[in-house]
């Protein structure tokens, strides 16, 4: 995993979306657990909201989030599933201007030693729009804690080498 190397930390400004057709923010455990991680990382937590599993509400709230400067990342869970009701891909992907392919194949390598085949019905995956970092991961609380503390706490870590999200995000935002 990620060690981490001389370079300071950087907080990153957040957005924290969860998709779901159930929760309020009162249910929310996976939101929850996110935001906590994210906040007790050190990293910035500037907006959190809850949508339902409608591909066009979805894709509003990421939309208008990409546009904002000010937010370099956004965490999305839920809607990863396979129901017709599961459309956090469909909304979020024409909005990317670059797939981050190994995501969703890195999150099912390390969510097979958890959950074993069921990995397969999780259809996570990452990409860049107007230089803001996109994450969309299953809702359960699991899932979420998994994509977290195995993945993402390490590429947002301006620290954490060899290489890392957080570090290229100057980068990014060049024209």
């Amino acid at each position: 995993m990620g060690s981490h190397n001389a370079k300071d930390f950087q907080a990153l400004s957040m957005a924290l979306l969860t998709v779901s057709d159930t929760r309020g923010l009162a249910e929310d455990t996976s939101g929850a657990a996110l935001a906590e991680r994210i906040e007790e990382s050190g990293h910035k937590l500037n907006a959190r909201d809850i949508v339902t599993d409608d591909l066009y509400s979805l894709r509003a709230v990421v939309a208008a989030w990409i546009a904002d400067k000010s937010i370099d990342a956004i965490i999305i869970n839920g809607g990863t599933g396979m129901t017709q009701r599961d459309v956090t891909p469909e909304a979020i992907s024409p909005l990317f201007d670059r797939c981050i392919e190994g995501f969703g194949e890195l999150f099912r390598h390390i969510s097979f030693t958890e959950i074993g085949p069921a990995t397969l019905q999780s259809r996570a995956l990452a990409g860049i729009a107007n230089a803001t970092l996109i994450f969309a991961v299953p809702g359960s609380p699991g899932a979420c804690c998994t994509a977290w503390d195995k993945i993402l706490a390490h590429q947002l870590d301006a620290r954490s080498k060899p290489c890392n999200f957080a570090n290229l995000l100057p980068r990014i935002r060049v024209a």
